[in-house]
């Protein structure tokens, strides 16, 4: 007897929930439910250019949305870049086959050929859509801020996985409502991606469509949209947010990621808008996996299904919506009721004349010196003949190096104060709030 090859049909999910009438995003005015979403979504599909991946560098953000799903739809892949540096997202282009790049404002630094969205969406009508849940929809990119940026894939059935487990973790904030989400973090960022994409295509939520940046802009974007209202931000965006004074309408929460969030600042934050500031943690290899209440604890709190086990050089984390295991870098000490402290990362542990120090501590109480404003601890390559590289240092502050040097010494050890320490206008921080390790090494004159 032959035997003839059946062809298993792929389990497919939703591009989006909820009924057609529901509000998707919203911006100055301009109202879109998902069923008018949709038809948008499978006219630009089909209207797309043939290729593998696709560089999605919209600015717009409801149209960086239609853009990312009309390209999974179309069976391509979105490629994330972690900039929009014209040197950079070439560089992505060319290590990845048959790529184009789509964009819907020309910014001058677009690179040569970019495929333009047309000024008004076309529409076509169908079906819902639905992907398969091992679709490879994405490829994001580490930010490169201790070394080359690494890329790392994603299939939707990972994102829908992540995104009710970031549902689960956020929804008390505003119950059974439909929040309305205002983000300073780019879409392109994995975190910007979880909390300002996927949201609103599986939560449902709806987007305010807009890039604001400075403070008066996320108080006017806030106060355009309907509450429950919900702030996804970083700690760099809420520490402005907080010095600038601005008054901000009623809101669910205030979600932040990125980097550490000091614990003054979220009590600051908490009290400035009478609402609570919950942290994230996760990075673009896992997506979120812990959440805290920074301003009460230290402890991070794991979602459901994610498990971690601390390694010699970092922690495994293991979860529903990843594939294989995960080793990141953190080192992690695990406590009871699947909680756990961070203790620094392997690479940024320092041991000096038999002493130990971590460069995260040692910027945090820089940044603590009063006079203060902005810092950052590095430690340069070891010189010829020396076994260990020194320890540098940029702060922006008002205050000249030796004062603050005299203040940091009664919080540091001697060994570990900063040298050189360098003063400079502004850290070169990119759209999330981090810093590039070359970024700083170039203004140290490394």
């Amino acid at each position: 007897m032959s035997h003839v090859p059946v062809s298993v049909p792929r389990p497919s999910l939703p591009l989006a929930v909820g009924d057609g009438g529901r509000l998707i995003a919203a911006h100055a005015g301009m109202q879109v439910d998902l069923d008018t979403f949709l038809a948008q979504v499978r006219g630009l599909a089909a209207r797309l250019p043939a290729g593998a991946h696709v560089v999605n560098l919209c600015e717009d953000r409801y149209r960086f949305l239609v853009a990312f799903c009309a390209v999974a739809v179309r069976g391509q892949v979105n490629l994330l870049p972690p900039s929009r540096a014209r040197a950079v997202v070439e560089d992505v282009m060319q290590r990845h086959a048959d790529a184009y790049c789509l964009a819907d404002t020309d910014t001058g630094q677009l690179p040569e050929g970019c495929v333009m969205l047309p000024e008004v969406l076309p529409v076509a009508e169908g079906a819902p859509p639905a992907l398969a849940a091992d679709q490879r929809v994405a490829i994001g990119f580490t930010s490169g801020s201790t070394g080359v940026p690494t890329a790392n894939p994603k299939h939707w059935g990972s994102f829908v996985a992540g995104t009710a487990q970031n549902l689960a973790a956020l929804q008390d904030l505003w119950g059974q409502a439909q929040p309305s989400i205002v983000a300073t973090v780019p879409s392109q960022h994995m975190y910007g991606m979880e909390m300002a994409v996927l949201m609103p295509l599986l939560a449902p939520a709806t987007l305010q469509a807009g890039r604001p940046f400075f403070p008066q802009d996320v108080a006017q974007a806030l106060a355009g949209v309907a509450a429950p209202r919900l702030l996804v931000t970083t700690p760099v965006h809420l520490k402005a947010l907080v010095e600038s004074g601005v008054s901000l309408p009623p809101l669910a929460g205030i979600v932040t990621a990125t980097a550490p969030l000091p614990q003054a600042l979220a009590i600051a934050a908490e009290q400035r808008f009478g609402t609570e500031v919950r942290e994230m943690f996760g990075s673009t290899e896992t997506c979120i996996i812990a959440r805290r209440r920074t301003a009460l604890e230290e402890a991070w709190q794991l979602l459901p299904g994610v498990r971690l086990s601390p390694q010699p050089d970092g922690t495994l984390v293991q979860a529903a919506h990843l594939a294989t295991p995960v080793q990141l870098a953190d080192l992690v000490e695990l406590l009871p009721a699947q909680r756990f402290v961070l203790r620094g990362r392997r690479a940024d542990l320092l041991e000096i004349a038999g002493k130990r120090a971590s460069l995260g501590d040692l910027t945090r109480k820089l940044q603590a010196v009063a006079g203060v404003r902005d810092a950052v601890v590095v430690q340069l390559a070891a010189e010829p003949g020396h076994a260990v590289g020194r320890i540098a240092a940029l702060v922006v502050s008002e205050r000249e190096e030796a004062d603050i040097l005299r203040d940091l010494r009664a919080l540091m050890d001697p060994v570990f104060l900063p040298r050189p320490l360098r003063r400079v206008d502004v850290l070169p921080r990119n759209e999330t709030g981090k810093l590039p390790r070359d970024a700083v090494l170039a203004l140290l004159g490394q």
